[in-house]
């Protein structure tokens, strides 16, 4: 009896540590099909594919990296000193004002629609 309680804490344990951990996707209080149609503002400097940096880096995997360490792009050292790491609350906050998060950071364009934001986070947290 013991060890079957035992036994279920520790699935507990588990399944809060899944639902905690899990990918921001689920998370994203935004609407991902608009924010994917909203990413076409983005879509001139970032690329929603692994891998193909343009004048901005990939955001494909953004939720969950580490800020500056795209492979393959060439971060200002703003960036690569920040030490964020991107998740719903960076990603908006950075999307509102990016020389205000990361001052000397490459990026100047800003979202300044919180609707659009979160759509767009929702939209990233579905790129792997």
């Amino acid at each position: 009896m013991r060890s079957a309680l035992s036994l279920a804490r520790r699935m507990a344990a588990f399944t809060a540590a899944t639902i905690l951990l899990a990918p921001s996707a689920a998370l994203a209080a935004g609407d991902a099909a608009a924010g994917q149609r909203s990413f076409a503002l983005c879509a001139g400097c970032h690329s929603s594919s692994p891998g193909v940096n343009k004048i901005g880096p990939s955001l494909a995997g953004v939720i969950g990296r580490r800020s500056g360490t795209e492979a393959g792009y060439t971060y200002s050292p703003a960036m690569q000193g920040a030490s964020i790491t991107w998740d719903d609350a960076t990603l908006d906050k950075f999307l509102m004002s990016p020389g205000s998060t990361v001052h000397g950071t490459k990026m100047f364009f800003s979202v300044p629609g919180a609707s659009d934001r979160q759509n767009i986070v929702a939209y990233l947290a579905t790129l792997k």
